[in-house]
Order: C-alpha cells, then sequence, then structure tokens
C-alpha cells in the first residue's frame, strides 16, 4: 500500500468534525492530524489510508457535508518533507490530547 494523504480545509470545527465523520464511514482512511486557524473557524483535517481510499473519502466528504470546503487536496506518494510537516502537525497534537489527559 503506498501512503497518501488528504488534506480538507473547511471553515468552523463542527462542520469539520462533521466531514471527519463522513470520510472515515465512507473509506478506510485514519486521521493523522488537525490544525485549527482563527480561532477554530478554518480548520484543516489531514486523513492517511491508500490512494484510492483517500480519494473516496476526500470526494464524499466534498459532497455531502453540512459545508463546502474552501479546499482540498489528496497527495499520493508524498514527499518526505510532506511527510515530516504532517508528523510534526501530529506531534503537536497528541502533546495537546497527553495535557488534556492529565
Amino acid at each position: 500500500m503506498s501512503r497518501s494523504y488528504g488534506f480538507f480545509e473547511i471553515t468552523g470545527v463542527v462542520a469539520a468534525l462533521d466531514a471527519l465523520d463522513i470520510m472515515c464511514k465512507a473509506a478506510d482512511v485514519e486521521l493523522s492530524s488537525w490544525e485549527r486557524r482563527l480561532g477554530g473557524r478554518l480548520v484543516t483535517i489531514i486523513i492517511e489510508g491508500d490512494v484510492s481510499a483517500v480519494t473516496e473519502a476526500i470526494e464524499s466528504a466534498a459532497a455531502n457535508g453540512i459545508k463546502k470546503p474552501v479546499n482540498y487536496v489528496v497527495i499520493a506518494n508524498p514527499h518526505e518533507e510532506i511527510v515530516r510537516l504532517v508528523q510534526i502537525s501530529r506531534s503537536r497534537w497528541d502533546k495537546t490530547l497527553r495535557q488534556a489527559k492529565k
């Protein structure tokens, strides 16, 4: 299986969670990370899986979500720098989760 990332940018945390739910139900993908900007008004969801699954998930969320996405892209076989950026994002997210459990 070749690694693929899907980036899905949308306004609002509720719309982002709805889109993530649609993506995870539509195909065999996993949440890699997410980024919130502008106080949560702009959210980027990053999913991971094989190319066909990520493409199906992204397209399904774009077509069926409660809001239209700002932008989205599927990156098949990402460059190592893209992988590194996603890992950095994931590490910040993991750190936040660990702190919240304390």
